[in-house]
């Protein structure tokens, strides 16, 4: 992570969700189970924080979102934030609409690996969330809901409509976006949504296995490919074949790639450095 710091402390309590660190894993826990873990403005801007800050410690290599209780996140709050934003002015009401997409921004941007655990209803905002993931580990038994326009609003938010149909393709995209349809966790794999789908029983541990992975591989590795997957999202194929040429380039002089040759010569699994 980065080695420079300034003079803010970095944030050791949450209020607004639960947060969990051991061995490398972050693990936030949305903690409103009585509401399906409904968003608040105040989680909003938790979470954009919580992104912003990961890259400054050096003890995070994998975040994972997970929610308390029967649902992953059935979205915004019907009562703390629809009902509230009937109120609001329109300069507050666009300061809120761009602290939702800071959120996936950070989320896509942030070099530590994110994996959403999704189990019942993942909804609104919810589904973007999992959407903006890295991986999306889902039990059997879960749902999404891309359901802006049940609310009157465009399907287009958060992001949506840019990550969407880059991970779904346009036409799925397309209907779960316009329709705002639940749609079950196997029909979700289908579309390509889904990382790995398993039995109710097993995603926490199938959750834990990753994040393990994820905590004990190459992490200067992984930042660097999540960052090529987003940015060559928008770039002509000479401009990825470039960056892709230049990060490589910069890897091949790091600590990483020289332990993969020692632990190969030396026939011994890697110790990996993360840098």
């Amino acid at each position: 992570m980065s080695p420079f710091r300034a003079s803010a402390p970095l944030t050791e309590k949450w209020d607004h969700f639960d947060l969990h660190r051991a061995d490398g894993v972050a693990t936030v826990t949305l903690d409103r189970p009585d509401r399906l873990n409904a968003l608040t403005f105040e989680a909003y801007a938790d979470l954009r924080d919580l992104l912003l800050e990961l890259p400054q410690r050096g003890d995070t290599r994998v975040l994972v979102l997970r929610g308390r209780g029967r649902g992953f996140c059935s979205g915004g709050d019907v009562d703390a934030i629809i009902g509230r934003t009937l109120e609001m002015a329109p300069d507050e009401l666009l300061a809120f609409t761009r602290m939702t997409g800071e959120v996936v921004r950070a989320m896509r941007e942030c070099p530590v690996p994110v994996i959403a655990g999704i189990q019942g209803i993942a909804a609104g905002a919810g589904s973007v969330l999992a959407l903006a993931s890295d991986f999306r580990v889902v039990a059997r038994s879960a749902r999404f809901a891309f359901l802006f326009t049940r609310v009157g609003l465009s399907g287009a938010d958060m992001g949506a409509a840019y990550l969407l149909p880059r991970v779904v393709g346009l036409g799925h995209a397309t209907k779960l976006l316009m329709l705002g349809d639940t749609i079950g966790a196997e029909e979700a794999d289908r579309y390509g949504l889904v990382s790995e789908l398993v039995p109710d029983e097993g995603l926490d541990a199938a959750v834990a296995a990753l994040a393990v992975r994820l905590s004990e591989g190459p992490a200067f590795g992984y930042a660097q490919t999540k960052a090529l997957l987003t940015r060559e999202l928008d770039m002509g194929l000479s401009g990825a074949l470039e960056l892709e040429a230049m990060t490589q380039a910069l890897l091949m002089k790091s600590a990483d790639y020289a332990e993969f040759h020692a632990a190969f010569t030396g026939k011994r699994p890697p110790e990996w450095k993360g840098r």
